[in-house]
């Protein structure tokens, strides 16, 4: 894992920060907009009908990795396991979790005879966060993937293209309103791209960064 003090957000640059604090009002806002950096991400292969991979996983960070195609297993806001692919997956930890989740998966998943890989790709994404009751016909704008609630809703996820950038894509659950709430995962060399073209998007329907 990179030192803390080394860490520096992709969009640090634009200083969402101080938006945020200067569009602290969201009532009546369509869409609304946010950075959360940092977050630990940690690539991890192997084979889903090994039960000793699936034991060394669920020892290491209290989930089993998701066998159902694009779906994420765990809560928003807690560790969360995202399915990539038949052997891939994306565990997604809070930021103070990350080291600790890297080292339990690499000590359970480090024995002999169990064919599994850990990559830490803390540093090669960042979260980009869209919410509001426009936020659906934002990301449509940009994206062929059908958003539709009766098709893709909360614990679903896709990797898929948001205005021509490659991106890990959740719906986390829905607020207490009914609005959803979407994680975006781009690679951080396209971060300020996408939040540039998300940003001027959601225009029309009233953006503000939370």
């Amino acid at each position: 894992m990179v030192d803390t003090y080394r860490l520096r957000s992709p969009l640090a640059h634009l200083h969402l920060d101080a938006r945020a604090h200067e569009e602290a009002d969201i009532s009546g806002t369509g869409v609304v907009m946010k950075e959360i950096p940092y977050r630990g991400l940690i690539n991890i292969r192997g084979d889903a009908a090994d039960s000793a991979f699936v034991d060394a996983v669920q020892k290491a960070v209290k989930l089993s990795p998701p066998v159902d195609a694009n779906t994420v297993a765990g809560k928003a806001n807690t560790t969360r396991i995202m399915w990539l692919g038949p052997d891939e997956w994306l565990v997604i930890t809070s930021p103070q979790g990350a080291d600790r989740a890297m080292k339990a998966l690499w000590k359970n998943l480090k024995t002999d005879g169990l064919h599994a890989a850990v990559t830490d790709s803390t540093q090669a994404r960042t979260c980009i966060e869209i919410s509001g009751p426009r936020a659906r016909e934002v990301l449509q704008k940009g994206c062929s993937l059908d958003l539709h609630p009766s098709v893709f809703g909360p614990g679903q996820s896709a990797q898929t293209i948001v205005s021509k950038v490659a991106v890990m894509m959740t719906q986390t659950a829905a607020a207490r309103n009914g609005d959803p709430t979407y994680e975006l995962y781009p690679l951080r060399s396209f971060a300020t791209y996408l939040w540039t073209w998300l940003e001027d998007a959601s225009q029309e329907y009233g953006l503000k960064v939370g």
